[in-house]
């Protein structure tokens, strides 16, 4: 579900700013999203939340859902990550 709700909020964050037309898949993802009002909340009570914070983890679980927490992108390069701003 965290995959599904982290996609989900990317794509409709794009579908915002840009004009076209969604795949059938990229739609489901996007209205999950939107449909989900508390898409922290509901990571935290998933099968893998609960664990995670049964593990330890619960501040891993916050900082995993945050929205627009972050201006900095990881690329790729040569098989390790670069931070791009």
């Amino acid at each position: 579900m965290e995959d599904l709700l982290g996609a989900g909020a990317i794509i409709a964050a794009l579908d915002e700013r840009l004009s076209g037309t969604l795949s059938p898949e990229a739609a489901v993802a996007a209205a999950g999203f939107q449909a989900t009002p508390d898409a922290s909340a509901a990571v935290a009570a998933s099968s893998s939340g609960r664990e995670l914070i049964g593990g330890g983890f619960a501040e891993d679980v916050v900082v995993a859902t945050e929205l627009d927490a972050c201006t900095a992108v990881p690329v790729l390069i040569e098989g390790a990550f670069t931070v791009t701003q």
